[in-house]
């Protein structure tokens, strides 16, 4: 069919230093006028909508405007790095023209000695919060900051909820590196759900009801320090809205962890919790 196909960062002997640089970016641009991004992949598990589980829940957006050209730049940064390409000129960067009214904005981050906007951005939002947090993420595994900032979020009187995947999940030491620090949080009074007809795999930021975050980064370290990621930052109230709708909808088919429950573990999944958890800068 003439697509051409290249592989990003494959192993080499002489790269096995770079082993967990990845690109994790969910990026589809078509004409460099319309992208899609968010959370899904190219693979079955994506074919449904969460009706059993072998159909994944997950969220991916489509955008026109001018923001589409800084994902098609964002493709053509991996393009370079992996085949010494420059994508430029008008087949690639057509002119434009505005398709709606929404402020909008594309966070990169690129690792190794790359930008480190990913983690700012989602720290900045985090402290920033006033009224609300939802947080809904496939890969939910906080640094020490990030943990920190949550923490002083409720501190200020700010509601969080998170929800994560519950046992179905498709990378079981995750979850297990993940629940080891739901304790401090429950205790904070955060709220914390587990989604249970399927694999979880939204990432999703919302704050104070105005500002929301989708794509690809996860709130863990492989994101915000090791992989690719690309994320759309959106500043609406309306559009705003439909997420906290789409979260709650999600917060329905979900099952909250009560602190009691959780210190009711029993012995032997809170040692592989704690094992699981020192392997965090992986997650």
């Amino acid at each position: 069919a003439g697509v051409r196909f290249e592989r990003y960062r494959p192993l080499r002997w002489y790269t096995l230093d770079r082993v967990n640089n990845r690109t994790h970016r969910k990026l589809l641009i078509v004409d460099g006028r319309i992208a899609f991004t968010g959370g899904a992949g190219i693979a079955d598990n994506w074919r449904g909508n969460a009706r059993n589980s072998n159909e994944w829940r997950d969220t991916h957006y489509r955008i026109e405007g001018p923001a589409v050209s800084a994902f098609q730049a964002a493709f053509a940064e991996n393009w370079l790095e992996t085949t010494g390409e420059t994508l430029q000129g008008g087949k690639f960067y057509p002119a434009v023209a505005p398709a709606g009214g929404l402020d909008a904005q594309l966070i990169l981050s690129s690792q190794p000695n790359g930008s480190e906007n990913m983690e700012l951005m989602m720290l900045a939002a985090i402290a920033a919060a006033k009224d609300h947090l939802r947080i809904g993420m496939a890969y939910f595994v906080p640094d020490d900051i990030a943990l920190q900032q949550i923490l002083d979020a409720r501190k200020r009187g700010v509601s969080v909820d998170v929800i994560v995947p519950n046992w179905l999940t498709d990378v079981p030491i995750v979850r297990k590196g993940s629940r080891y620090f739901w304790g401090e949080l429950l205790k904070a009074g955060v709220r914390i759900f587990e989604f249970q007809p399927t694999m979880y795999h939204p990432k999703l930021l919302i704050v104070d009801d105005v500002w929301v975050s989708v794509g690809s980064a996860n709130l863990d370290e492989r994101s915000l320090r090791l992989n690719d990621e690309a994320s759309l930052n959106v500043y609406d109230m309306e559009f705003a809205r439909t997420q906290i709708d789409i979260f709650n909808e999600d917060l329905k088919r979900s099952r909250q962890v009560r602190l009691e429950e959780w210190q009711a573990r029993p012995v032997s999944e809170k040692v592989t919790d704690y094992f699981a958890s020192r392997l965090r800068s992986q997650l």
